[in-house]
């Protein structure tokens, strides 16, 4: 018997009620959405506003809230909602609805009945609901003001470029996240939506953490319906040199061991023994206290010593669990490929690509192409196949495909990929995460008219200001200006002498090109920070740190007079790395390669020849 026959509406309501976030965390919910709309289940402007977003943790939050308002709005509608979501279709598509119809048919529901006694009381509940509601309504009033600003009707589309302007598009979340900044709104993880788990990135890598089974010391992520220890996840995403889940694993930018150290996780004992870590210069392999305290595993002897303190710095565990599970390709967690065909080489985005010719899904140095389109740039053959011309690790692409890492859309599907509107088009023409930092955030991105690159207003060199967005003309980046300008700046060959006595004035074009080439081949983000929030004993070694960030700030509020002093502070952050990470090849290459790097584009933006 189906129990959607005898449980009663407001059983289906408790039910509904304990399972909105596990339902708003389900992976491209659109399907989701539609079912919905096709049941008249939520509002017609709601699911159009949803629909057209791009960044995952807004489309969680969006789903939450609009299964919030049906549960409040539109209750009485409850067993149409689980009998319209409940189709094997829907299922199969969604393991997380599966799970929850076993729930009804096995009767474990009941133990979810008992949730909601916990509560003092319903009105007193709904009172603080009330007013943790009408502060969250201030606030998102707030921000939308500070952001209208610099557009109108930014909340409508998210993701493509405003039909207000080209050169402006509205983004939210990174794919690859920094350290967030003080001011900026509530840390997503005290949010009621995360209160069962948290989105988590390791690398380039994305999953889901379960809160419960981080504490009991579970396999507590997941990715691709693989569950994953955290020292597993690390390995997964290909940082198993770092054997530091609790800084290479990450929450909005946020390590791990941060938030455990605050009181927003709990972690449980994993099993392991320890092993002696190398200092780095690297925010992504050190931290202080809970970050540097690199507990991968526990044995249960230690754990029987351990007074729940860090076992202090410069320690790290290596797991060692027996019985472990089949090794799993990482691909199927990855979000970027490296792809060539012939002399070509580009990156393929999972989330753009749709098939051949839907979603311009490889970013080439100059432009974002589909991969018909990119075959045909590489080889001038319209006739070949990109499945087997586009190669990766040197395999044709097809072997992405058939293991389902890629995934061809349907020929009815009807996605922004495959169905684009004009404005569509247009946002696939750039970057959805900022050249510099990495990251969507909840700022706009601004993109360049003449490349692929995006950029946050504050992270481009010179900031761009609010009268360049607002203004409808084209905006080109300094990597573009550069360029177009390299060949009429400096005819003769320039000493180095020369250059470094000039005054910075006349050269802020050239040094802010350095900087962003720097700040954007750091794809880490190791050396644009300040070392010494993250490294404890660095500070003792290293007696004036220097960091990219710093740089940018200062050559923004034109705080140098020389070249030379620009240099100057460059080139002692590649010092300061050599001096700290002396017994660090890993890290030491790195720092040498951004070196090389510098000294390169240095001599070609000056035309020196000594």
């Amino acid at each position: 018997m189906d129990p959607l026959d005898f449980l009663e509406p407001a059983e289906l309501l408790n039910y509904f009620h304990t399972h909105k976030t596990e339902m708003s965390c389900m992976e491209t919910p659109h399907s989701f959405l539609s079912q919905l709309r096709d049941h008249n289940l939520i509002p017609e402007d709601r699911f159009k506003k949803i629909i057209r977003m791009k960044s995952k943790n807004n489309l969680r939050r969006a789903v939450y809230d609009i299964l919030d308002w049906l549960e409040t709005k539109n209750s009485k509608y409850i067993q149409l909602f689980w009998r319209c979501v409940f189709k094997d279709v829907m299922m199969n598509q969604y393991p997380t609805l599966k799970l929850l119809h076993k729930s009804l048919m096995d009767g474990s529901y009941h133990f979810d009945s008992e949730l909601p006694s916990r509560v003092e009381s319903e009105e007193s509940d709904e009172r603080g609901s009330s007013r943790l509601s009408d502060r969250e309504e201030k606030q998102t009033k707030s921000a939308k003001k500070k952001r209208k600003v610099r557009s109108d009707g930014d909340d409508e589309q998210p993701g493509p470029a405003t039909e207000r302007s080209p050169g402006q598009r509205k983004k939210y979340k990174k794919i690859r996240f920094s350290s967030p900044k003080k001011g900026e709104m509530k840390e997503m993880w005290t949010w009621p939506l995360y209160k069962t788990q948290l989105p988590v990135t390791c690398g380039k890598v994305e999953g889901t953490l379960r809160r419960e089974r981080l504490a009991q010391g579970q396999e507590c992520i997941v990715v691709d319906n693989r569950w994953f220890t955290p020292a597993e996840f690390e390995k997964f995403a290909g940082k198993e040199s770092s054997r530091n889940w609790k800084l290479s694993i990450r929450c909005a930018g946020t390590p791990l061991g941060k938030l455990i150290k605050g009181g927003h996780l709990k972690a449980g004992i994993y099993k392991g023994r320890r092993k002696p870590t190398k200092q780095s210069l690297s925010p992504t392999s050190h931290s202080n206290t809970d970050e540097e305290d690199s507990e991968d595993e526990e044995s249960p002897q230690e754990a029987e010593a351990s007074t729940g303190e860090d076992t202090g710095a410069g320690e790290e565990e290596e797991t060692e669990e027996p019985g472990e599970p089949a090794e799993v390709s990482p691909d199927h967690g990855k979000r970027m490929f490296k792809v060539t065909c012939g002399a070509l080489t580009g990156t393929l985005y999972k989330d753009r690509f749709g098939s051949g010719k839907c979603g311009k899904s490889i970013r080439t140095e100059m432009s974002w192409l589909s991969p018909v389109e990119f075959v045909n740039v590489a080889l001038n053959q319209s006739d070949a196949s990109w499945k087997k011309e586009i190669l990766y690790n040197g395999e044709p692409l097809s072997v992405l495909i058939e293991t389902k890492v890629l995934m061809i859309h349907s020929l009815l599907c009807k996605c922004k990929l495959c169905k684009p509107e004009p404005q569509d088009l247009e946002s696939q023409k750039n970057d959805d995460e900022c050249c510099i930092c990495k990251t969507e955030g909840e700022d706009e991105l601004v993109v360049c008219d003449s490349c692929p690159r995006s950029f946050h207003q504050e992270c481009h060199l010179p900031h761009i200001d609010d009268s360049i967005v607002r203004d409808d003309g084209q905006w080109l980046c300094t990597f573009c200006v550069f360029k177009a300008n390299e060949g009429c700046r400096y005819p003769d060959k320039q000493k180095t002498e020369v250059v470094m006595s000039r005054q910075i004035s006349q050269h802020m074009l050239e040094c802010s090109y350095l900087l962003l080439c720097l700040c954007s081949a750091d794809e880490e983000q190791i050396f644009s920070t300040n070392p010494v929030e993250y490294l404890e004993s660095y500070s003792s070694i290293i007696k004036a740190p220097m960091w990219l960030e710093k740089i940018a700030d200062k050559l923004q509020r034109k705080g140098y007079q020389t070249v030379g002093e620009f240099v100057s502070d460059v080139q002692l952050i590649f010092t300061n790395s050599a001096t700290f990470n002396r017994n660090n090849p890993e890290y030491l290459g790195m720092g040498e390669q951004l070196k090389q790097l510098f000294e390169r584009e240095f001599k070609k933006a000056f035309n020196i020849q000594d």
